[in-house]
């Protein structure tokens, strides 16, 4: 079913989710755990579930400023096949969403699936760049409690190194984008004495990617990218405080995003689809940066995967019946849309 390739990654990812998941279970406390589960104000969990979904709203808001240099596209199309995306990257191996999510509008809107995946190109770099700043804010901001002095130091530095490395993407994305040939040969030559076919193809990537990058030429545009970016991302966080509170944990708004900064890095780390296994070990582990137990940790880790796994997943079902597809139609296709990029 799956390419020799997809095969190795899906099966290295299951092996990093179990072994995530032995060093998660192995030393818990369950009753402390049924304890921590029983202590639950469901309360919380309604308007997390909402939030959730306006997060997905305002993703397709911004994905349609970035399509606007190439078609004025249907909220209703860009909202369905948001939600068709992120389901597919919860049961697909390799992040195949992405391409099915590009897919499906592409069909929907008579758009060429390599325009609208360039988009999704540009959508990742306008979250890379708003993590940064989340990671900004939350370095110089967050205070920790006592006796954990140590890593906000560390947290102060990374703050720093974050900001270089900000600056840094940003000049070279100026550069490759106004000074495009300079920019290319000055890469060939420092990668040529090391690594010449490296350098060649490295050449080709960059400039297929800039060729097919093409943002918004008005000012409403760039705004819309803008603002929408940051709203994304405050809809994002806000159902992780909101999931502290349900299990009776009240830390400063810093601590949300602290989490959610380990989040986005652990869904960046191979692992079986829907993220199982990182994804909770990295909250756990960002919980503990607070002196919160491991059962209660665990706990507000499975209810939030649950929350971000379960009603999108059911939701792009939907739509996917809607639209007279399948899970194989959807699989099938992802992979020769992977093949042809």
């Amino acid at each position: 079913m799956f390419t020799g390739k997809l095969d190795k990654k899906l099966l290295l990812g299951l092996a990093i989710s179990a072994l995530c998941l032995f060093f998660l279970f192995r030393k818990i406390d369950f009753h402390k755990m049924a304890e921590a589960f029983a202590g639950l104000e469901y309360a919380y969990l309604v308007p997390a579930l909402l939030l959730t979904f306006v997060s997905y709203y305002l993703r397709a808001v911004r994905w349609k400023f970035l399509l606007l240099p190439i078609k004025k596209t249907g909220m209703g199309n860009l909202f369905t096949s948001t939600l068709i995306g992120y389901m597919a990257n919860n049961l697909l191996p390799a992040r195949l969403g992405e391409l099915v999510r590009a897919y499906s509008l592409g069909n929907k809107e008579g758009i060429g699936t390599s325009a609208v995946f360039a988009s999704l190109v540009l959508e990742r770099l306008c979250d890379g760049f708003t993590v940064l700043l989340v990671l900004l804010v939350t370095f110089f901001t967050i205070k920790l409690p006592a006796g954990m002095e140590g890593i906000q130091r560390g947290l102060v530095t990374g703050g720093y190194v974050t900001f270089a490395l900000y600056l840094a993407v940003l000049t070279f994305l100026f550069l490759l984008r106004r000074h495009t040939e300079f920019t290319l040969g000055l890469i060939a030559r420092l990668l040529r004495p090391v690594a010449p076919r490296l350098g060649e193809k490295m050449e080709a990537v960059l400039r297929s990617f800039i060729s097919g990058i093409r943002l918004p030429g008005d000012v409403r545009g760039v705004v819309g990218i803008l603002v929408s970016s940051l709203l994304v991302w405050f809809t994002a966080i806000w159902p992780v405080d909101l999931m502290l509170r349900a299990f009776g944990v009240f830390l400063p708004a810093t601590a949300s995003m602290f989490i959610m900064v380990f989040l986005v890095f652990a869904v960046m780390v191979p692992a079986s689809p829907g993220f199982i296994g990182t994804y909770h070990l990295a909250c756990v582990t960002a919980l503990s940066a607070f002196q919160i137990g491991s059962e209660r940790a665990l706990s507000i880790a499975i209810v939030l995967h649950a929350m971000g796994f379960f009603p999108v997943t059911v939701a792009g079902l939907c739509c996917l019946w809607r639209d007279k597809l399948s899970i194989r139609n959807v699989e099938n296709t992802s992979q020769e849309q992977l093949r042809e990029q």
